[in-house]
């Protein structure tokens, strides 16, 4: 704080005529103190016309600051009101942006249920579709095994009768061959006898 103010507060709260004299006196002398080349005209009355002028600009000072102070609360409610305006303005568009995402969240769950009633249905015909194919296929499959089994019977019994000719046939060949053995067999001890008979008959001495 200032001596100005200083003093003022001093002579402002000062009890009575002497003690406010007494603190003049004191500002007077601290004065002199600090500046001893003073003009020693000054007088009470300039003290009076000096407090009086002081007191004037504080309270006009005071009035100032008041009024700035005033000017600020009004701006301070003005912004508050703002912030409020401001604050229930995003509530509303917060509100309506949770309706608009509750909205588009039943839309979407509502397009999941159809999309998913909708794979359901493709995924039984697709599995009857399959089923099907399934059975046309096991009934080719089967279709074709009691053909290649009819396939491999005959194919058996042409090679059970192909196999019973070829044994007749090899066993009439045996046959042959045995009786043409058995022939040149004959044939050959006959001729033998006969040679050892005229040998024995060129041998045998005769009387």
């Amino acid at each position: 704080m200032s001596a100005v103010l200083d003093l003022y507060d001093r002579l402002r709260h000062a009890p009575d005529e002497e003690t406010r004299a007494r603190v003049i006196a004191e500002a007077f002398d601290l004065l002199e103190s600090r500046y001893p080349h003073l003009d020693y005209l000054v007088t009470v009355r300039h003290l009076s016309e000096t407090e009086l002028k002081l007191t004037k600009e504080i309270e006009a000072v005071r009035g100032e600051v008041k009024a700035t102070e005033l000017k600020l609360t009004k701006e301070i409610e003005a912004v508050r009101g703002e912030v409020k305006a401001t604050e229930l303005k995003l509530t509303k568009e917060i509100e309506a942006v949770r309706g608009e995402v509750k909205a588009t969240e039943l839309k979407l769950t509502k397009e999941i249920e159809q999309v998913r009633a909708d794979l359901t249905k493709e995924i039984e015909q697709l599995r009857a579709e399959f089923t099907k194919e399934i059975e046309q296929v096991r009934g080719e499959v089967k279709a074709t095994e009691l053909k290649l089994v009819k396939e491999i019977e005959q194919v058996r019994a042409d090679l059970t009768k192909e196999i019973e000719a070829v044994r007749a046939q090899v066993a009439i060949t045996a046959a042959e061959t045995r009786s043409s053995i058995l022939k040149w067999s004959f044939l050959f001890w006959l001729s033998q006898f006969g040679a050892v008979m005229l040998l024995l008959w060129r041998l045998w001495p005769r009387g």
